[in-house]
């Protein structure tokens, strides 16, 4: 079709977490290099576990453009068949995109298409945001680490640093810069697309959290091995089997997001990880109680799915806690603009009716299990270091549910 041109991806405004960017293709689809052990995981999925995972929606081919003032974008290549069947066999993904390649390349990139290729400006940057979340809003953070050009303006300005969500556009710097000090412009990658879990909520509130005590895959080097094996001593992962990896809460008092970053959550003691819990279900007027009994049901729904999946080991694998930061109006207490979240002083609101949360799993680069393509070590029985986390985290919950 005439229709069908390239997409221009977007950094994906509400990743809190993990290393590698993560791309916004369109509003209900987010997309990822593809990692053939990632892929195999989710052409493999079993169906009990796929209410707890994004739906896998194919493959896209995705090229790096650089325009005449040296700016780095990503462009996916749409394909009739990865959009329309949610599935693709490689040969057929590839002929696909070659044919597409034939029509449309000189199109995408004549004279005309440099208008596409933009520069990530602040202003472009809130402008993203406020399109993937309706109303007013900022992003206030307390991550640590420097500004550099992607979020310059136009006129070379630095934006203030408290303004956004910084991780998914940290991640997405670093990833253009690796692409093309690795590759050339007419390289094609392959990309997955998957579902956008949070483009559901006007305001998502997302835990990261980083599953299991062991971290390091099977094909790690004994380097890698070394690194992650210290990194889960030296946090909840070796005492809870879980920690946090990534944050944001919407603060309803100030009008911004809260947000945590994967070395704050190093750094907590199993006590700093429960009150951290707190703060995630804090909205700064009050402790969002209606969220706990709904939340605790559906981690409980996934550790007996879990449980009976044997040979899986989900090594480095994320599990996400996402609800929505606007409760329904019959949930919402009065709101004390003088009130502020510290610690534990999150007072209860009156209701309990649910509201809306969800619970998935992401990430499978380095799972294993029976049968897998890139299988490394078979393994008997479920995972029991990610069980042990699970089981921490809803007896965490269940204390906070309780008052403790």
């Amino acid at each position: 079709s005439e229709s069908r041109t390239t997409v221009l991806l977007e950094p994906f405004v509400h990743q809190v977490g993990g290393h590698m960017s993560m791309m916004k293709y369109d509003e209900h689809t987010v997309c990822k290099p593809l990692v053939s052990q990632e892929l195999s995981f989710y052409e493999s999925l079993p169906l009990a576990m796929r209410q707890f995972t994004p739906q896998y929606k194919g493959i896209v081919s995705v090229h790096l453009k650089k325009d005449s003032l040296g700016n780095l974008t990503l462009l996916a290549s749409p394909s009739l068949q990865a959009e329309s069947c949610g599935r693709l066999d490689n040969a057929i993904a590839d002929s696909s995109v070659t044919i597409w390649h034939k029509c449309k390349w000189a199109a995408s990139t004549g004279p005309g298409s440099e208008h596409t290729c933009v520069k990530w400006s602040h202003t472009q940057l809130t402008k993203t945001f406020k399109d993937s979340c309706p109303g007013k809003m900022l992003l206030r953070t307390d991550l640590q680490y420097r500004t550099d050009s992607l979020l310059e303006d136009a006129n070379r300005n630095q934006p203030e640093r408290n303004s956004y969500n910084p991780w998914g556009l940290h991640c997405h710097r670093q990833h253009l810069n690796r692409m093309s000090s690795k590759h050339n412009e007419n390289k094609l990658h392959q990309f997955l697309l998957l579902e956008n879990v949070v483009s559901k909520y006007n305001y998502p509130c997302i835990l990261d959290l980083k599953m299991g005590t062991r971290q390091h895959g099977d094909d790690a080097s004994e380097e890698k091995k070394a690194r992650h094996i210290k990194k889960c001593e030296q946090s909840t992962s070796a005492s809870l089997g879980v920690r946090i990896c990534g944050m944001q809460v919407y603060q309803a008092d100030t009008g911004h997001f809260l947000c945590k970053d994967k070395y704050y959550g190093r750094k907590l003691s199993p006590e700093g990880f429960r009150q951290t819990l707190r703060q995630f279900l804090c909205n700064g007027n009050h402790l969002r109680t209606d969220l706990l009994e709904p939340i605790i049901l559906r981690l409980k729904a996934l550790l007996s799915v879990i449980r009976k999946q044997s040979s899986y080991r989900f090594y480095s694998s994320s599990l996400l806690i996402i609800y929505d930061g606007q409760e329904h109006k019959e949930n919402t207490a009065p709101l004390d603009n003088h009130l502020h979240f510290q610690k534990t002083n999150c007072t209860t609101p009156q209701g309990t009716n649910h509201s809306r949360v969800d619970v998935r799993m992401i990430d499978f680069a380095h799972t294993t299990f029976k049968g897998s393509k890139c299988n490394h070590t078979t393994y008997d029985g479920p995972d029991h270091g990610y069980i042990f986390g699970l089981e921490n985290l809803i007896k965490i919950l269940q204390n906070i549910s309780e008052g403790k």
